[in-house]
């Protein structure tokens, strides 16, 4: 069975459930949907400082001059200076840091130690910034409180790990 069928099965068994328990499933279906538009509308504001704010650090070399200042310290912890432009963005942008993952691994080469780091820490680290600036903005929390600094830590430990993971296992 194909993931198609599992789809086309799962909302089947939905449907069968919802009218066995006599439910107006279009009309929940509207009620999620108006919700949903309601928390984009929300935190959209949020999401557009934040991507401006990402477009703005690339355009700028504000990323170039990071991974030149960062690359000694990089390099003592055995972290490739190739995937450091990864290892930035990741806790801003999920996209652009798929996007260097992308050029990381054309240029270099997936089986290469970058493109193993890369992907590695592409998988154990968070989108911080966007990931806090969405749920946070959602519910109204103008504060982070300790919330960023601990996420920030999480990040770096992953970045580390996933470097150490990788000359470990390769």
């Amino acid at each position: 069975m194909g993931p198609e069928a599992v789809v086309l099965v799962f909302v089947g068994a939905v449907l069968v459930l919802a009218r066995r328990q006599r439910v107006a499933v279009l009309d929940e279906f509207c009620v999620g949907v108006k919700e949903g538009a309601q928390a984009a509308i929300q935190v959209f504001p949020t999401l557009l400082a934040l991507m401006t704010a990402v477009a703005m650090l690339q355009a700028c070399g504000v990323l170039d001059g990071l991974v030149r200042l960062l690359q000694p310290i990089a390099g003592r912890l055995g972290f490739p200076a190739e995937a450091l432009p990864s290892a930035l963005l990741r806790p801003l942008s999920g996209s652009g840091s798929l996007a260097v993952l992308q050029e990381v691994l054309q240029r270099y080469g997936a089986d290469s130690t970058a493109g193993r780091v890369a992907s590695v820490l592409q998988s154990s680290t968070e989108t911080t910034f966007y990931t806090l600036s969405l749920y946070f903005g959602y519910v109204g929390i103008k504060k982070v409180g300790c919330a960023l600094p601990a996420a920030l830590a999480g990040d770096v430990t992953g970045m580390i790990l996933s470097a150490l993971t990788v000359h470990l296992f390769f």
